[in-house]
């Protein structure tokens, strides 16, 4: 009996020295979120409302144009960046819809875009650049990149099609100009009353 007494005590005391373990490997979401807006930071020069034309190719070779237009907002106090896109037609009917967010992990020190876009769905790499950033969508043995640069008001980005041993194909250009500020997504939030 009194060893049943001893093992139940060293049961007890295991759970409890595991639950203060668990307690101190968990990291501090202040800390967190503070990394997190320290390296959405420099991204902060695409907030704000841009348009401008953009043209494709699709892979059946035509050539698009539209009028593109981003929208691009801090949320979670400046800890993620969101990104919508929308491209119009001649007639101005929407031909296409984008959304995404950038993060970055503090443990994995990596940023990250997560995109929806013509009924797909990734998370993609993003690399920040000294005036705008690259992110690359892996396709089998074909990479595409797009790059992207802001500065004085302007937002040029380029879509390339990677194959080994190719050149690259251009496929995308946009060029946009910064519209205005926009107080998107985080206006319009419910208050507690």
């Amino acid at each position: 009996m009194r060893r049943l007494g001893w093992m139940a005590a060293g049961v007890v005391l295991a759970m409890a020295g595991a639950g203060a373990a668990a307690a101190q490997g968990r990291p501090d979401p202040v800390a967190l979120l503070a990394a997190q807006r320290q390296a959405m930071a420099p991204l902060a020069f695409m907030d704000g409302v841009w348009r401008g034309t953009a043209w494709n190719v699709d892979f059946s070779g035509q050539k698009h144009t539209l009028v593109q237009t981003e929208r691009v907002g801090p949320f979670l106090d400046g800890a993620v960046k969101v990104v919508e896109g929308r491209g119009y037609d001649a007639d101005g009917k929407l031909a296409f819809n984008a959304f995404a967010t950038i993060s970055f992990n503090p443990a994995t020190k990596a940023y990250t875009m997560h995109s929806y876009a013509q009924g797909s769905v990734g998370d993609f790499t993003l690399t920040p650049t000294a005036d705008g950033f690259v992110w690359e969508i892996p396709a089998g043995p074909m990479t595409i990149r797009y790059t992207a640069t802001i500065k004085d008001g302007k937002w040029n980005e380029v879509g390339d099609r990677l194959m080994p041993g190719k050149d690259p194909v251009r496929f995308y250009e946009g060029n946009l100009e910064r519209v205005g500020d926009t107080d998107w997504p985080a206006a319009g939030a419910i208050g507690p009353k």
